[in-house]
């Protein structure tokens, strides 16, 4: 008889979601600012290819509170308030080429973090106030 697994397993973090008030706004920020291009979107929201099997959704605050039928299913309501946060990955050898271009993008960098396992991070916020983090390898133990 073979052991069952305590957990079944999990691959990552597929999506991440954002509330915002202006999806005209928040999507002319993450396209220009980040260099996001949409791989879907409607009225209620927009999905961004975020790297390597990650998807950034943002929504229109208070879009999303019915559930939406599909011809898979139904999608669930949600919603969301305050200023939130994530954080995207980047290449060690981009932080310079990243401090550079939000400084030319007129977006400031809140804060910068050494931490002591050899990554950076660099802070700054979105149009809706979530705090965006742009991170090197060296934060996590498994990053």
């Amino acid at each position: 008889m073979s052991e069952v697994p305590a957990f079944p397993p999990l691959s990552g973090v597929l999506e991440t979601g954002l509330y915002v008030d202006d999806l005209d706004r928040a999507r002319a920020f993450y396209e220009r600012v980040l260099g996001l291009k949409p791989m879907i979107a409607d009225a209620r929201f927009c999905a961004y290819d975020a790297g390597p099997g990650s998807v950034l959704l943002l929504f229109l605050r208070g879009a999303t509170r019915e559930p939406v039928a599909m011809e898979g299913g139904t999608i669930p309501p949600h919603d969301g308030h305050g200023p939130l946060h994530y954080a995207l990955a980047i290449p060690a050898g981009s932080l310079a080429h990243w401090e550079q271009h939000l400084a030319v993008q007129g977006v400031a960098i809140e804060s910068r973090v050494d931490w002591q396992g050899g990554g950076v991070s660099l802070y700054f916020r979105d149009p809706d106030g979530h705090l965006v983090e742009l991170a090197t390898p060296g934060l996590w133990p498994n990053y």
